[in-house]
């Protein structure tokens, strides 16, 4: 009977101590499945941070490449409305010019060395200097070959001396601000 009671105790300490290793491996498989479904979480939530920072980061740079793109936009534009606007200006002062020159030029030759007229003279080289300063300058036209881009030919004439479409005479001066032009040369053109 105390082998029994031995072989009784000695399996109940076994079935103990399996109980124990079994429990031991199930609470660790547990815990293990717990871990892993927690980092899966956390991963799961890190991913889900990590596409909320990309998204954000490309929204902010998006966002700071539009404003940069609007910047230039409107300096772009705001240096086209101060050509236009000055381009206008321009066209409104060339007939005053062309006044000047028109009374300059029927000046009989005995007047010419008076007061006045010297004066209007001093006048008219002072304005075409502050026009040239501001950008605007005539185009050259008598003499040179007959462009469409400069010159509106109001007038066709026929001379042998002078080449095919060549500008032969200058009836309006035209004038460019800066790289356009303000207002074409009326010429005549020889074919």
């Amino acid at each position: 009977m105390k082998n029994e009671e031995n072989i009784t105790s000695e399996t109940e300490e076994v079935d103990t101590e399996s109980t124990k290793e079994v429990t031991e491996d199930t609470t660790e498989e547990v815990k293990d499945k717990k871990e892993k479904k927690f980092s899966k979480k956390k991963e799961k939530k890190e991913d889900k941070k990590d596409e909320k920072i990309a998204e954000l980061n490309d929204r902010l740079m998006r966002t700071m490449a539009e404003f940069d793109n609007f910047r230039k936009r409107s300096e772009k534009e705001k240096a086209q409305m101060f050509e236009i606007g000055a381009k206008d200006i321009v066209e409104k002062i060339l007939p005053v010019l062309d006044n000047f020159e028109r009374g300059l030029g029927s000046v009989p030759e005995e007047d010419k060395d008076s007061a006045f007229v010297q004066g209007i003279e001093q006048i008219y080289k002072q304005f075409v200097t502050a026009l040239e300063e501001a950008g605007v300058k005539a185009i050259d036209a008598v003499g040179k070959e007959f462009d469409p881009n400069f010159h509106n030919a109001v007038m066709h004439d026929e001379d042998e001396s002078l080449g095919e479409n060549i500008v032969s005479e200058e009836l309006q001066k035209g004038y460019m601000y800066r790289d356009t032009v303000v207002r074409h040369s009326m010429v005549k053109v020889v074919n």
